[in-house]
């Protein structure tokens, strides 16, 4: 049966291309969706304003599954010992595989070192990213995962914000089934 709207087979996107610098379009998207956005020039400006937001809501648990994080952090300044109770953290810190400039989501895998369970349990999840990670859409941010990896992961997931549910008579909640905070810091690094 031949197809009536053959231009409708998926080959062309449907979205409007990028109008501004995916990092304007990164932060916008994910600011409106009530995520925390941080662009920091270098590490060493990342480790600081961590050292900030650490003082000012007087955490002491952090929790981070990931030694390269830890060793980049110490190396840049940022002084705190970690928790390696994920359960009763404060916040957790994170890296991802790709920034979704178009939805403002953080792509994630099950093939990091962080687990699949960090950046869910935790009341606050703290996402650490690169220039060099954004993507425009999503399609792009899967390809890339797709091309670091000789198999894809056994999880991608796309966290765009804090958890947020309507179920019970359609008033949106945010944090039931996740963390209610999420600060994404993005490092200009290509």
């Amino acid at each position: 049966m031949p197809v009536p709207f053959p231009q409708s087979e998926g080959n062309d996107s449907v979205f409007q291309p990028a109008t501004q610098e995916p990092e304007i379009e990164f932060a916008e998207n994910f600011t409106k969706l009530q995520g925390k956005f941080s662009f920091c020039i270098n590490e060493a400006e990342l480790a600081d304003q961590l050292n900030q937001l650490m003082a000012a809501r007087k955490w002491d648990k952090v929790y981070c599954r990931e030694t390269a994080v830890k060793e980049m952090l110490a190396a840049a300044g940022f002084g705190i010992t970690y928790s390696n109770d994920l359960i009763n953290c404060d916040a957790s810190i994170t890296t991802c595989e790709a920034l979704v400039a178009r939805t403002g989501s953080i792509v994630m895998s099950s093939a990091q070192q962080s687990g699949r369970t960090t950046s869910v349990y935790a009341p606050v999840h703290i996402c650490i990213a690169y220039t060099s990670q954004l993507k425009y859409d999503i399609k792009d941010g899967l390809l890339h995962v797709k091309n670091k990896y000789e198999k894809l992961p056994s999880i991608i997931t796309l966290a765009t914000g804090p958890s947020r549910t309507a179920d019970i008579e359609k008033t949106l909640v945010v944090g039931v089934h996740g963390p209610k905070e999420v600060f994404c810091f993005l490092v200009d690094k290509a």
